[in-house]
């Protein structure tokens, strides 16, 4: 049965009509296929991040070595692929804390260096503080992690990082502190800039906009701050990312947690590089976070979490440099519960492939015992 739309419903609609142009219906697509990528079914992979290097190696960054969706155990490792994702390489860690290593992103520079980013985190504290229930080996495993260091070294780690290759990824740089963090790290612009949209970190989270490089990722800086729509309280603004739409145009996505448009995508533009940005504007799209990716032919692509029933990961198509947006192609719909964060590369032959985590149904028996794998994509556009 349809659902019934409301007068107010209606205001919402009329109101949206004013600022955004009617959206597209879904373009023609096709998936070939799904699958699991990661080969450790005892571990819980977060948060991933795809990139295809200009040999046509494709390369995934993650948080691996988990417990759960939130603990101490998170490291950064990398999985790598020569045959456009059919066979995938033992994970090779990139970063090991002492505290949690969360979401990665990674990235190819025009120059041939692959970055890889992430963030550190201590949120496990809270909830090993609060523990009474805990059976005691998980316990002695927490407690464990937390006698390695102090609580000054603790605090001392935490922080948003950058970690170099010059050798496609066999060695890293130690890593180096950056301004900002969100889950996919920086992109490359036309004009051989590295730009990194997000939120402070660490901080107070109420600065957004974004960072450039122009030494090849070695050092950042501030370049310009995205403004808060009026009502809107910029903390609630989450994990953003970027992309060089063509012709001078940048156009930037939001996770918003904001009362208006609650996790929602949200969107701002920008017409001199990335110095100034427009107040952020609703998409008309329920769904996060989002990973925009220029395709060859031009057309934009923004992929996403959905985390309603039936749960899954979807993309969206801009045919007009983001100015409006496709309805959604469906890549899975049989998500169970916690998922998503979805990128997207395209291969040599034109097709797509599209990496997130999900804790599939046969693997969540419990709170504590849910380990969340890779799964991926095999789709095309018409």
């Amino acid at each position: 049965m349809a659902a019934m739309v409301t007068r107010r419903r209606l205001v919402q609609i009329a109101g949206f009509a004013a600022i955004c142009p009617k959206m597209s219906g879904a373009p023609a697509a096709r998936v070939d296929g799904l699958e699991v990528i990661s080969r450790q079914p005892n571990y819980f992979h977060g948060w991933p991040t795809l990139a295809r290097r200009r040999n046509g190696e494709l390369v995934v960054a993650y948080s691996g070595g988990r417990e759960g969706h939130v603990c101490p155990f998170g490291r950064v490792e990398i999985l790598r692929s020569s045959d456009d994702g059919r066979t995938w390489s033992w994970p090779q860690v990139v970063l090991d804390t002492p505290i949690d290593d969360r979401d990665a992103g990674v990235l190819e520079t025009v120059k041939g260096t692959v970055l890889v980013t992430t963030f550190t985190s201590l949120a496990y504290e809270a909830p090993l503080r609060a523990a009474t229930d805990w059976d005691a080996p998980r316990l002695e495993r927490w407690n464990a992690v937390q006698r390695a260091t102090s609580p000054e070294q603790r605090r001392a780690l935490i922080g948003s990082w950058v970690l170099r290759s010059m050798d496609g990824g066999l060695t890293w740089s130690a890593p180096q502190r950056a301004p900002l963090t969100n889950p996919h790290g920086p992109v490359n612009l036309s004009d051989g800039r590295l730009l990194w949209a997000g939120k402070s970190y660490p901080g107070a989270g109420d600065r957004i906009g974004v960072c450039e490089s122009r030494d090849d990722g070695q050092t950042w800086s501030w370049l310009g701050t995205i403004p808060a729509r009026p009502g809107d309280n910029p903390v609630e603004y989450h994990e953003l990312h970027v992309v060089d739409a063509g012709n001078g145009r940048l156009i930037a996505q939001i996770r918003n947690h904001n009362k208006a448009n609650d996790r929602e995508t949200l969107q701002t533009e920008s017409a001199d590089g990335g110095k100034t940005w427009s107040v952020p504007h609703e998409t008309g799209v329920w769904g996060l976070p989002s990973h925009l990716l220029r395709l060859r032919d031009g057309r934009l692509l923004m992929s996403y979490s959905y985390r309603r029933a039936p749960r899954g990961n979807h993309v969206r198509v801009s045919e007009d440099q983001g100015k409006t947006w496709s309805e959604p192609v469906v890549l899975s719909r049989d998500g169970t519960g916690d998922l998503g964060y979805p990128s997207t590369v395209e291969l040599a032959n034109g097709s797509l492939y599209t990496v997130w985590y999900e804790v599939i149904a046969s693997n969540s028996a419990s709170a504590t015992e849910r380990r969340a794998v890779l799964r991926a994509a095999r789709w095309s556009l018409g």
